[in-house]
């Protein structure tokens, strides 16, 4: 039996008819997966499943390549406290290590350091493997993403090879605009913590008959947590923050996918975060209760309170996803992201902050340069809104530094220090980057 490709756009499909093709080359790294090998992905392999896998994971080369991502990344230390720095400068022994232990069966994961970052008013739990165990995660993604990649459907966009957050919010409009504008917005449940470890174990073994990749990835799922003193073995879930997590929920995930397209229903999904867009109210309630079913059946949970239908062409009835609010036919800025930025910028622009004018506001264009990359399709009050608030808290620097106490609000503070000002500081101003971006649009059409 064949290995079913999902349906793709006419373009990619004839993209990819080509074994060893640009686009299957995308997926695969080319001193790991062949042409031979990408002509049998795409051919299909005998029975279905992929054999001899673990000797491509514990090369020498596909652990270097581990690596590289791992350093790219840069991320903290796990509870061994090595840090990359300190691994890059023995990197060529450490990998050896690694090789041999892969090879002879000895490796043995160690726990994942539990951390906790802000998430709205509470925490998220975020897990942190050790470098070593990031390298052969790293590692073993490499050699088996290719094989679910293939399978995977084209509106699940989350953490793939060559997609992105603006590839599935461009999907969204372009089905909002030609009148998809009842929305199921569905938002799971302490989706890393809770997928459960056995039907995702399945899923792999449809795909992989390699017992020891199969086990590798067990004693990945299966790695204790540490957090201060207390230390424990999960049941279920995968720690978000691991390298191969991202991986592991797609293809759990998949299913839902296939089912809901299968359906004729048009489900974009990003990880964890999943809308349903619909063109009557009948066809979004009929949705969501497939999506709960489907749901309940896995062992996961829709949230209570986070999960509903609307129509996102009245206001109050929109809903949210990847940072923005599809509302009234506009695309705004979620207000939380919004908070977010302005938090950042009030870190950064203190009263008390004794560095020059000119040196805060370098330190504050990456922050709007990237803010703004990514929402500048949001409504245009968004940004004017954005650079006044910016402006004023430059201007009370300003004032602080004539030891002058105020918010930089009045009018003789706009005229000592105008708009223009801060233009010729080269503080970058949202408004100006949308207006130049809308003429040089128009200028290409």
């Amino acid at each position: 039996m064949k290995i079913e490709a999902s349906p793709v756009s006419e373009t990619t499909r004839r993209d990819a008819d080509a074994p060893g093709s640009c686009v299957q080359r995308k997926l695969a790294s080319a001193s790991i997966w062949t042409d031979a090998m990408l002509a049998a992905l795409q051919n299909g392999v005998k029975g279905s499943k992929w054999h001899s896998l673990i000797d491509k994971v514990f090369r020498l080369d596909t652990l270097a390549l581990g690596w590289a991502q791992v350093e790219k990344n840069a991320r903290a230390a796990g509870v061994d406290r090595m840090s990359v720095k300190r691994f890059a400068q023995a990197r060529d022994r450490y990998l050896s290590e690694l090789a041999h232990a892969l090879q002879d069966g000895s490796y043995r994961p160690q726990p994942v350091r539990r951390v906790y970052i802000p998430k709205g008013k509470g925490r998220r739990p975020l897990g942190i493997p050790a470098v070593k165990d990031r390298v052969v995660q790293a590692a073993m993604k490499l050699v088996i993403e290719p094989i679910f990649e293939h399978e995977f459907e084209p509106r699940s966009y989350g953490f793939r090879p060559g997609l992105g957050c603006k590839d599935a919010l461009r999907e969204v409009d372009q089905h909002v605009k030609a009148g998809y504008c009842w929305v199921v917005d569905a938002d799971l449940q302490s989706y890393f913590d809770s997928n459960p470890h056995l039907p995702l174990l399945a899923r792999e073994a449809a795909r992989i008959a390699d017992g020891r990749v199969l086990e590798l990835i067990q004693s990945f799922l299966k790695q204790d947590i540490m957090e201060d003193m207390t230390r424990w073995t999960p049941t279920s879930g995968s720690p978000q923050g691991a390298v191969v997590s991202p991986l592991l929920a797609n293809l759990y995930l998949h299913e839902l996918d296939v089912e809901m397209r299968q359906a004729g229903l048009v489900m974009v999904r990003y990880a964890d975060d999943a809308v349903v867009l619909c063109r009557t109210r009948e066809e979004a309630e009929a949705a969501l209760s497939r999506m709960r079913a489907w749901v309940d059946t896995n062992g996961l949970t829709l949230h209570p309170d986070k999960t509903h239908v609307g129509d996102c062409r009245l206001e109050g009835h929109g809903f949210e996803f990847l940072g923005y609010r599809f509302e009234a036919g506009q695309r705004w800025v979620r207000t939380k992201s919004l908070m977010g930025l302005r938090d950042k910028i009030r870190a950064l622009t203190k009263r008390h902050r004794g560095d020059s004018i000119e040196s805060i506001i370098a330190s504050i264009n990456p922050i709007l340069r990237g803010w703004f990359g990514y929402f500048q399709h949001a409504h245009r009050y968004t940004f004017s809104s954005v650079d006044g608030f910016v402006r004023r808290r430059l201007r009370a620097i300003l004032r602080r530094q004539l030891h002058r106490p105020g918010q930089g609000r009045c009018l003789r503070d706009h005229t000592r220090w105008p708009n223009a000002f801060f233009a010729n500081l080269g503080l970058f101003t949202m408004s100006e980057a949308l207006r130049l971006a809308r003429q040089s649009r128009c200028g290409n059409n």
